[in-house]
Formats: C-alpha cells, structure tokens, sequence
C-alpha cells in the first residue's frame, strides 16, 4: 500500500487504526505515531487497535484505565506495559476498539462497519467478502491448542532469533514501564504542591 497522508498533512482524522506487524518492536518506538494519536484521540469518532498496533498505544500512556485485546502472542507483552487484556477477539470500550489476532481484524472491521454504517451494511459486507469461517482445525486459539503447536507457533512468531525478538520486546516493555513511572511520578509531585499563600498585609 502507498500511503497518500503522513501525520504532518492528516490535519482531522475522525478514525485512527493501529495495524499490527510480525515484529511489533520497530511500531513500540514510533513516536511520531504515538503522538498523533494522543493529539487526536480527544476529536476521534473511533480509535483502533489491532494485533499488536496495540504496543504503539501502550508504549505512549493511551491505554491507561482502558481495557483491550491483542494477539495471544503479545498479551503478556502488554500486561507487562501495564495494560488490562483481555483474551476477546474484539473489545469495544466507549469509542475505542480493538481486535486479537489476523482473522479477528475481519470480525473488528465488520463490528465497526456495524457501528459507522448499521447492521444491514455490516450483514452484506459479510456475505460480499464470504464470511463464513469454517476452519478445518480447533486450534485457533493457544487454549483449543495442543502443547506441540503452542510450541511450533511461538517458533513460528519470534523467528529465525527467538532470544534476540524476546530480548528486544522485554527490552521496550521495560522502558514503556519506566515512562510510565515517570509519568505518574510527574503527576504525584504536582498533585502535592501546595498552592503560594497570599503575602500577609
């Protein structure tokens, strides 16, 4: 896909969608993505998260008090960020939505068509793209799966250098934690100050 916009011109989005990406880490330090979405989530009709675009929200403090869902793969990244995850394939929460894995993204795409456009449009797009999962195995999720393809899954996702993708996601979640301890640190110290008092006469 080329993209027509770049934070600098997309002046009043009214959606904002996180994708997510095989490797998350790069997405975790984007800080010009981050901050875009912080500006404009106050003005969004609908804030978005998929797969693991939902590390670019935490790593920037805009998960805080909300409740979310990612991969399977990147739960546990997540809730070391300090998030609440959930293992839903989509969550909506006011007017934020995300979505798992993959495949949830059509089930997200369709609940926010839902949303945006009403069921009848939501139904028909369904039927239009054949939706109609029938998967001819029941492990599509780490709880229907056998131990050897959790195992032959997690190979699978962290690569060619396991220790060095697990070693760079630990990596940024620590940061993302210490960011927030920053942060709530900065708000403790100035909910403690003391107003000046007036001069006596």
């Amino acid at each position: 896909m080329i993209p027509t916009d770049t934070p600098a011109t997309l002046q009043d989005p009214d959606l904002i969608v996180v994708p997510g990406s095989e490797n998350p880490v790069p997405v975790l330090s984007d800080t010009v993505l981050g901050r875009l979405a912080a500006r404009r989530r106050p003005s969004l009709s609908v804030d978005g998260l998929l797969c693991t675009g939902a590390g670019l929200y935490a790593a920037a403090g805009l998960l805080e008090g909300r409740t979310t869902t990612t991969h399977w793969g990147f739960r546990d990244n997540l809730r070391a960020m300090g998030v609440n995850v959930v293992a839903d394939r989509v969550v909506w929460q006011g007017n934020h939505i995300s979505g798992a894995g993959v495949s949830a993204g059509i089930d997200m795409a369709l609940s926010l068509t839902e949303r945006v456009h009403g069921r009848e449009l939501a139904e028909s797009l369904q039927l239009v793209i054949e939706y109609d999962p029938r998967p001819p195995f029941d492990s599509g999720s780490p709880d229907n799966a056998a131990a050897s393809t959790l195992r032959l899954a997690l190979r699978v996702l962290l690569g060619d250098r396991p220790l060095e993708m697990a070693a760079r996601l630990n990596r940024q979640a620590a940061a993302a934690r210490m960011q927030r301890g920053r942060h709530a640190l900065t708000r403790w110290r100035a909910n403690r100050r003391v107003p000046a008092q007036p001069p006596h006469p």
